[in-house]
């Protein structure tokens, strides 16, 4: 039941991270400039450069889920026990958290990379498109927006499930080259600017919706070890949401 519930977490929480990765300086590059307008530009034909883009991000992808299929090959081999596994997954499920909302100044290190947009010039469709979607779709190559990225890698390794690590790993390559439809409609400059202005407000939100998954992935990972964990857990989770609900509130009726 441990590595299933592991194996759900990190299919879930994958998700989630990808979607917010969207919002990285490479996911708003891809759609400014594989979209229907740009492509037009270029001489090039949108469908078939976004075909080439979501291929290489699941191919990018399985790359993912490679490594962390070997590492669960690796904690088969070990072959811990559940008790182990849910320990650990709590642990790093509680530092993800932390890191993400940098609770007392604490930041999981990331890089901060671009892909090199002078492949749009140099290169055929199929190379700039299918290459930037394989940077992306690895979620390591590229900027990495949340610490919750390493999360996925460490759920999926701890299923001791190496197909399922390459599952989940696909999945969130899939999921980061199929955000490049959300510019199917951008055919002129207008079109363009009103899209981008939707999408810069709807990043709060993604946000939010991640952390609230990285909440009940940690209650859940917390669960595995002890209700009675899962409890402290869930406390600890409602004070701070109510510490951030009265902060809201002071500052909104500051600001009034």
């Amino acid at each position: 039941m441990t590595t299933d519930v592991l194996a759900v977490a990190a299919g879930v929480l994958c998700l989630a991270v990808a979607a917010r990765s969207t919002w990285s300086p490479c996911g708003l590059s891809m759609l400014a400039t594989i979209i229907p307008l740009a492509e037009r530009g270029r001489g090039h034909r949108y469908g078939r450069s976004a075909a080439w883009f979501v291929a290489g991000g699941l191919v990018g992808g399985a790359t993912l889920g490679a490594f962390a299929g070997a590492l669960a090959a690796a904690v088969r081999a070990v072959d811990p026990s559940t008790a182990s596994l849910a320990a650990v997954a709590l642990a790093g499920a509680v530092v993800t958290f932390v890191a993400e909302l940098g609770l007392g100044g604490f930041r999981l290190p990331v890089h901060h990379r671009q892909v090199n947009e002078r492949w749009l010039d140099q290169f055929r469709p199929w190379v700039y498109a299918g290459g930037f979607g394989w940077q992306v779709g690895t979620g390591l190559a590229t900027y990495i927006m949340t610490p919750a990225l390493y999360l996925v890698i460490l759920l999926s390794m701890l299923t001791a499930a190496p197909w399922v690590a390459l599952t989940v790993g696909a999945l969130f390559g899939l999921t980061r080259g199929l955000a490049v439809l959300l510019g199917r409609r951008i055919t002129d400059p207008a079109s363009l600017a009103q899209f981008h202005r939707r999408f810069h407000d709807a990043e709060p939100k993604v946000r939010r919706l991640l952390v609230t998954v990285e909440g009940a992935v940690t209650f859940a990972c917390a669960w595995l070890v002890s209700p009675w964990a899962a409890l402290v857990v869930a406390g600890v989770g409602v004070a701070f949401g109510a510490a951030r609900l009265r902060g809201l509130r002071r500052a909104t009726s500051g600001t009034g």
